[in-house]
């Protein structure tokens, strides 16, 4: 059903909301079989409100040939004139009638929903759409007004879609090392596709990421505003370093739990019992048990200690239940920071490829974590050991396609670790771990043989890219037990090289653990099918249900954090934006 927008004097009102809030820039699925059913055409019409079509048509590519509306880019006025180029300078939001309200209600409601997804709603002609839709609504609206409101909404379609599906801001301008393409190129294609949706509303949320992450993220941003709006939580006092049995003042460690509880690490109800005097138990050097098992008010006990580990192990700290100078600084970062994290995240998810393949590998440097897709499902995951945050040795943020695996790899060491850290050490460091010298290209090199010794392991998984980064085994196992694991000069090395093989190469355990065994050295194996490698950079992410804030090792999030930050608070300016736009969608 159609119908214009009726009331003048509504519109007003929404409309002067919306001119104030367009200043804050400055700081059911229609399916069939499962199909999507996108037949939707523009409305074959001779007149609009006693305008002729042809009139409106003409004016249309005349305001497409002037400059774009405030908060619209020049990349976004591009896709918009694709659009009408795609649908012959039709119109695509007005009817007979006027403005064919369910689309444009499915539109300003999809904007209005924006702030969810920490989007900053003053990105948006949200003025001059407010002032297009009230001239196009009146009694005798000329060509150059509906023209001009058909790609007022238009361009704020444009600009909605190609921000959640490549981002509000540029990495390459925030000192991110990203460069995975998001396939900006696909946008008029998925803009044309997206309209042409029988359920628009269904169509426009589509085009956010999909993946679990990052409807999980969204989850967060709402809970951490809600910290916010109720003032956050209280910094916990500097003093001594607890271990589990110490003592410290009682005010100081009521405010450790009230800290832990705000964000549920410690129960409400947990309080310290405080025990009868004549069963306190006497503490002395040798009696290190029973200090452990004291209780009490002033005593860092059980629970706390506990409770500290949670909250180490949830913010990308070495684990030990003790409340150290580290723990302690982690837990007074505010929650307008923290909120702000997530919604740096929100955008690095909206940096990715929308689609990533069927089988592909994900690896989160922050999280040192790996993960197997096949078919949309998990069907694989362990812990890696990711690049230093120094001397170069930083993993970058990158995707390539895996195209073979080495077993029994040679390491053939690179110029820069030859002289800094192999040959200085001396002909016996050579021998005694198993490495030749050799000539390459006329200039010296080293090489480690294959088998135990090798720094690769006994396996390796290519993926060809500009920064010489790959996969492979290690001999070095017990660093996986580590809680932060930035060792290595770059590459990646994996806890579960064989069961990685079974799954890239579709190789039964015995056959893989043979090649690596026994198998002829640096014996190459093309995988059946390319597969894609994600080697990307969350520093907030939700893992089994729970938030966590990783370790930005290199330092990656306050520029991009400074970015967002105004888009990650639900101030008064965004609230009267959004309630505008959902009251101007009602009407």
């Amino acid at each position: 059903m159609t119908r214009t927008i009726k009331s003048p004097l509504r519109l007003t009102r929404v409309a002067a909301l919306l001119l104030f809030a367009g200043s804050i820039g400055c700081k059911k699925l229609a399916s069939a079989n499962g199909e999507i059913s996108r037949n939707w055409t523009p409305p074959a019409q001779d007149v609009v409100m006693d305008v002729p079509i042809a009139t409106i048509k003409a004016a249309i590519q005349k305001r497409l040939t002037t400059a774009p509306p405030a908060q619209v880019s020049a990349d976004q006025w591009k896709h918009t004139k694709r659009l009408y180029t795609a649908f012959g300078q039709s119109l695509l939001w007005l009817d007979a009638k006027g403005v064919h309200q369910p689309r444009v209600s499915a539109l300003l409601n999809a904007i209005a929903s924006a702030d969810s997804d920490a989007i900053r709603l003053g990105a948006f002609p949200l003025t001059e759409l407010s002032g297009a839709l009230g001239a196009a609504d009146g009694k005798h609206p000329t060509a150059e007004q509906l023209a001009n409101a058909d790609v007022l909404l238009s361009a704020v379609f444009t600009a909605f879609g190609e921000t959640m599906l490549t981002g509000q801001s540029q990495p390459s301008t925030l000192g991110q090392s990203w460069h995975i393409n998001p396939l900006e190129e696909r946008i008029d294609s998925a803009l044309a596709l997206t309209i042409r949706e029988d359920d628009l509303a269904a169509g426009l949320v589509r085009m956010r990421p999909q993946d679990p992450g990052y409807d999980s993220l969204r989850v967060q941003l709402s809970r951490f505003r809600e910290f916010v709006s109720r003032g956050g939580w209280d910094s916990v006092p500097a003093g001594k370093a607890l271990k589990r049995g110490d003592s410290d003042s009682p005010a100081r460690l009521a405010a450790l739990r009230a800290r832990l509880s705000a964000e549920g690490f410690l129960s409400d109800s947990t309080s310290p019992t405080t025990p009868a005097p004549d069963s306190t138990p006497k503490v002395t050097k040798s009696t290190k048990s029973a200090r452990a098992t004291r209780t009490g008010p002033n005593v860092f006990d059980a629970t706390l200690a506990g409770a500290v580990a949670d909250f180490q192990a949830r913010h990308g700290i070495v684990v030990d239940s003790m409340l150290g100078t580290e723990t302690l600084d982690a837990m007074n970062v505010s929650p307008q920071y923290r909120l702000a994290q997530i919604a740096a995240n929100l955008e690095r998810h909206r940096w990715m490829p929308r689609s990533l393949g069927s089988r592909y590998v994900m690896v989160n440097v922050p999280q040192f974590h790996l993960e197997a897709f096949d078919s949309g499902q998990k069907t694989l995951e362990m812990k890696v050991i990711v690049g230093k945050d120094y001397e170069d040795k930083a993993t970058p943020v990158f995707s390539d396609s895996m195209e073979y695996v080495v077993f029994r790899p040679f390491w053939n060491v690179t110029p820069d670790i030859a002289e800094k850290e192999i040959f200085p050490k001396g002909p016996g460091y050579l021998a005694a771990n198993d490495m030749e010298v050799y000539t390459d290209h006329g200039r010296r090199a080293v090489r480690q043989r294959p088998g135990p010794k090798n720094s690769l392991g006994l396996v390796k998984f290519i993926f060809p890219n500009d920064y010489n980064i790959y996969l492979h085994d290690t001999p070095n196992g017990e660093l996986f037990e580590k809680d932060i694991r930035a060792f290595s000069h770059g590459c990646i090395r994996v806890e579960k090289p064989a069961e990685l093989a079974q799954w890239a190469l579709g190789w039964p355990a015995d056959r893989v653990s043979e090649a690596m065994q026994n198998g002829k050295d640096n014996h190459q194996i093309n995988l059946p099918k390319k597969i894609p490698v994600y080697i990307v950079y969350y520093t907030t992410y939700v893992s089994d249900g729970k938030l966590y804030f990783g370790n930005d090792l290199y330092d990656r999030d306050s520029k991009l954090i400074a970015e967002v930050e105004s888009a990650a608070t639900l101030s008064p300016d965004v609230i009267q934006a959004r309630d505008a736009l959902r009251a101007l969608a009602k009407d």
